[in-house]
């Protein structure tokens, strides 16, 4: 599908609301392309984001899919609104095994108020991909509010 951004500065507002999303620079994520309707999200392999058997953790996985989705979402929002999940279905089909995470992020049905959009998570591991993680989820607009954090 093919979308037209409401905000034409719609990259660098995703862009800097990333940045300031500290979960994402705690896991070392990083935003690696944005479009209408459809954002990347990368994550290096680290120990430290396992689970037992050294695979990436489900929770790690979420959470990267859910930016993904909510940042799909968001490149459609105007300028003066923010985004919020409201809901969002994982299906974990494969140990996110690699030595990195990729979750693309698409709309399927924008929305004035709700959003509709799912997020695919890939592991890369020797130069091939599997897909380990399918979302879908539901993102509000909120609208006349700033993504930017309240003075105070």
């Amino acid at each position: 599908m093919s979308f037209q951004a409401a905000d034409p500065g719609y990259e660098a507002r995703i862009r800097e609301s990333f940045a300031r999303q500290t979960v994402m620079a705690t896991l070392g994520a990083s935003l690696s392309s944005v479009s209408p309707g459809q954002v990347e999200i990368q994550l290096p392999f680290r120990a430290d984001l396992c689970q037992q058997h050294g695979f990436f953790h489900a929770g790690i996985t979420a959470t990267i899919a859910d930016s993904a989705a909510g940042y799909a979402s968001y490149s459609l929002f105007p300028a003066d609104s923010s985004v919020l999940t409201s809901e969002f279905k994982l299906h974990l089909l494969a140990p996110a095994d690699g030595e990195r995470l990729r979750a693309v992020g698409r709309v399927l049905k924008p929305g004035r108020t709700l959003t509709i959009a799912e997020a695919e998570v890939f592991a890369l591991k020797g130069g091939r991909e599997k897909l380990c993680a399918k979302l879908i989820g539901t993102l509000v607009t909120l609208q006349g509010r700033s993504d930017l954090p309240a003075a105070g």
